[in-house]
């Protein structure tokens, strides 16, 4: 049935899609593709589907962390360290970061801090599994961009278009601006047509 109703519109026909001019994370460039008739689009919001080189729709979702003890359907960092989700081709093994609690989102690029031992010993070795026992989804993303990064850090860029995050390293402005987002949003559809939210992160 592919991606339900929260993603479409169906009361109105029209030809519009989530090609709103709102850049979306630079780790998945040339992997997603447009949705069409989107359902309550945010004039700040990137929201695709994903969608391999090869053109594969549908993933595992595998990941370091746990699941919320409230909202089981949701993937959390640890006490030791934030998530890691990816999605894998099943056919071709192919993995697709989605999520790095580390790294990305505003918080992560200009507010905490991690130690290599947190950053790097995450195995993301747990697979997601659903309410109906399926392991194997169509995936929809949604970054929201509500920071004003120009007039919060236009005058911290250097000459070179460079801007210095929280552990020093200097890394393209308009990297930053993507990637920097304040909210995600990660849901998965089964082949029965049933869509949860598997990440949902305040990040900034």
């Amino acid at each position: 049935m592919g991606i339900l109703d929260i993603f479409k519109k169906n009361n109105k026909p029209n030809n519009s899609t989530t090609d709103n001019g709102v850049l979306g994370p630079t780790f998945l460039d040339g992997l997603t593709e447009h949705i069409q008739n989107p359902k309550d689009l945010h004039s700040h919001e990137w929201r695709r589907q994903l969608k391999t080189t090869s053109g594969n729709k549908k993933f595992k979702i595998k990941f370091y962390g746990q699941l919320h003890e409230e909202y089981k359907n949701l993937i959390v960092g640890t006490e030791f360290a934030p998530s890691l989700v990816f999605a894998a081709d099943p056919s071709t093994g192919q993995e697709i970061l989605l999520f790095d609690g580390c790294k990305h989102g505003y918080n992560a690029l200009f507010c905490d801090t991690f130690t290599d031992v947190q950053i790097t010993n995450r195995p993301a070795t747990n697979f997601y599994t659903d309410q109906d026992g399926k392991d194997i989804f169509e995936i929809v993303i949604s970054t929201y961009n509500g920071i004003d990064y120009d007039d919060e850090f236009a005058d911290q860029v250097d000459e070179n278009g460079l801007i210095e995050i929280i552990d020093g390293t200097q890394i393209e402005y308009e990297k930053v601006k993507r990637n920097g987002y304040d909210t995600l949003q990660i849901w998965a559809t089964n082949d029965n047509g049933k869509t949860v939210d598997f990440v949902s992160e305040e990040l900034a």
